[in-house]
């Protein structure tokens, strides 16, 4: 698969939700039993440099986190064939409305508005399965401004990757071209117009893999937040 190829031709972005205790915590949420996921639209994704617009009244919060980039089409994988079907990985940047997440939320109403923001899919490039031997041995951070906001191991997710593929294909096929989001470490935080966001993926050495950058701005027009 050509580098960034899956940003133009993948056709669903499914995102793990809750897969870091520390982020669970910081939440109050509670750790959940099997791996849960949400899907956010192509139309989100953000080149690295790109400008993230963040919509009139809205609160975003940024979650670091590793991507899977399917590349083999598979339904019902298990997870002895799971990581076959991983073509390459990507640093990726699952922007979310806090404020508007916690009203419909409250109200028992679906998530997709508040993950769903055109630019709300920072994404890195396109990192090759070869060069990363062991996925769950890597270290992703997040800066604002230069200060770190975020910065974890994927040693410490609740559910491994063969377990979330296992999970997702049992439920609906994964799609050569698809990105899955592995879930974040803790440390999510408001982002705000004016601010230079850099992540940074590095294997378990220290050696940087992909470096993720963009700036935030005030979305002109299109939606606007208003609490009732």
């Amino acid at each position: 698969m050509a580098a960034a190829a899956f940003v133009r031709q993948g056709k669903k972005i499914v995102a793990i939700g809750r897969n870091y205790v520390d982020h669970v915590k910081e939440l109050n949420n509670a750790v959940p039993k099997e791996p849960f996921f949400f899907l956010k639209p192509t139309t989100s994704y953000l080149p690295s440099g790109g400008k993230l617009e963040i919509p009139r009244g809205i609160l975003a919060h940024h979650e670091v986190e590793l991507g899977l980039v399917i590349g083999k089409t598979g339904r019902d994988i298990s997870q002895q064939d799971a990581l076959s079907h991983v073509a390459g990985y990507a640093l990726a940047v699952d922007m979310t409305a806090r404020n508007l997440q916690d009203e419909i939320k409250k109200k028992g109403l679906p998530w997709s508005a508040a993950k769903g923001f055109d630019t709300f899919t920072p994404i890195g490039s396109y990192i090759p399965a070869a060069a990363i031997p062991d996925p769950h041995k890597l270290n992703l951070s997040l800066k604002i401004n230069g200060a770190v906001k975020q910065n974890g191991s994927t040693a410490n997710m609740i559910f491994r990757i063969p377990r979330l593929i296992e999970h997702v294909s049992s439920i609906m096929t994964l799609e050569e071209g698809d990105l899955l989001l592995t879930g974040t470490p803790s440390g999510v935080g408001p982002v705000q117009p004016g601010d230079a966001i850099e992540c940074v993926l590095a294997d378990s050495d220290g050696k940087q893999l992909d470096n993720l950058k963009f700036t935030a701005v005030a979305r002109q027009g299109g939606y606007h937040y208003q609490t009732v």
